[in-house]
């Protein structure tokens, strides 16, 4: 059974805070997750961070919403790619302990 967990965090001009956000979920004791940061059309580096994570992880998932849509429409657009048994939310300025 795979018990894969989908981390949805939607993003929205995060480039500051955005690499812990993902540092914290990489440095979980659980590993099977994948981490899906849907980008609500940010207008800072927050693409350019997070594609760099990507390319060295590849639980790792970036996407941009085709036009800015607000954090509910962001999360759906994430929960349509998710592939995971379980879902949680964590939002892109937030970290884990």
């Amino acid at each position: 059974m795979d018990d894969k967990v989908t981390v949805v965090t939607p993003s929205w001009n995060s480039e500051r805070y955005i690499e812990a956000t993902i540092e914290s979920v990489q440095a979980q004791t659980y590993t099977n997750w994948e981490l899906l940061i849907q980008d609500d059309c940010s207008t800072d580096e927050t693409a350019k961070v997070v594609l760099l994570f990507a390319e060295l992880d590849s639980r790792i998932k970036y996407e941009c919403n085709s036009q800015n849509s607000g954090a509910a429409i962001t999360r759906n657009n994430a929960l349509r790619r998710a592939k995971g048994r379980w879902v949680a939310f964590l939002d892109s300025d937030d970290l884990w302990e």
